[in-house]
């Protein structure tokens, strides 16, 4: 399973000899890159002497529970989302990012943005914000509950086309021996930077750990683990 093959990153967050403080965050369940954010963000908090954990859930239940205070916070979501949950504070800067590609079972063409998959029946993740706002007003999509069953239901020809970032499919796919059917096409649909965010009662904490990010990110070290999660994980028997 794709998680083992990073457990050595639990090193990072291990507990020092005084207690830590605990912060819970949801995590979209079953999807690599969610995976590979909570392991950032596990790095960062550590230098903060502050311990994660993760509720795994659906995507929309996810925002639920940030977004009510039932959890402090969300891993990573797109840079808008506050304006339509504003008990989300973004943290500054971007933890993340991801490149939405098309994968499909049976077409070839060049992708040129959104626009170019708007005549095809897509296939989209219910509650993944940049593939809800990139097919906004496109008459064929359909929401599905998970990364898996989205793309089972694409293995089944019940949309032409499916969108999700493009290391979250290639890991996906290959877990359920798929990948000599469905295959993503080129380029990416773009790049898109993400941020974590912490449910508003924790609007002190906020600055403190937008500047840990701000540091590992100028050290390069941000980068080398994002790096080196991904090829762990898509290497990873």
């Amino acid at each position: 399973m794709w998680r083992i093959a990073v457990a050595w990153l639990s090193l990072l967050a291990a507990a020092p000899s005084q207690a830590q403080d605990l912060i819970r965050l949801a995590r979209i369940a079953d999807i690599p890159d969610q995976y590979v954010g909570g392991e950032m963000l596990r790095a960062v908090y550590a230098k903060l002497n502050i311990k994660l954990e993760f509720e795994d859930v659906p995507g929309k239940r996810a925002l639920a529970l940030s977004s009510a205070g039932e959890v402090d916070g969300e891993i990573q979501r797109i840079g808008t989302l506050s304006r339509d949950y504003p008990t989300l504070v973004q943290v500054t800067p971007a933890i993340n990012y991801i490149e939405p590609a098309v994968f499909t079972t049976k077409l070839h063409f060049d992708v040129a943005g959104w626009d170019s998959i708007r005549d095809y029946s897509i296939g989209i993740v219910r509650g993944v914000g940049s593939s809800e706002a990139g097919t906004r007003g496109m008459a064929r999509v359909t929401a599905t509950t998970s990364l898996e069953s989205m793309i089972k239901m694409l293995d089944a020809d019940r949309f032409d086309v499916m969108v999700t970032d493009l290391f979250s499919g290639l890991v996906a796919v290959r877990k359920l021996n798929l990948q000599a059917r469905i295959y993503p096409l080129s380029p990416p649909l773009g790049r898109i930077h993400i941020y974590h965010y912490l449910h508003e009662r924790h609007r002190a904490l906020v600055p403190e750990v937008g500047k840990v990010i701000a540091q590992m990110e100028a050290s390069g070290e941000l980068a080398t683990l994002r790096e080196r999660l991904v090829k762990q994980i898509l290497s990873a028997p």
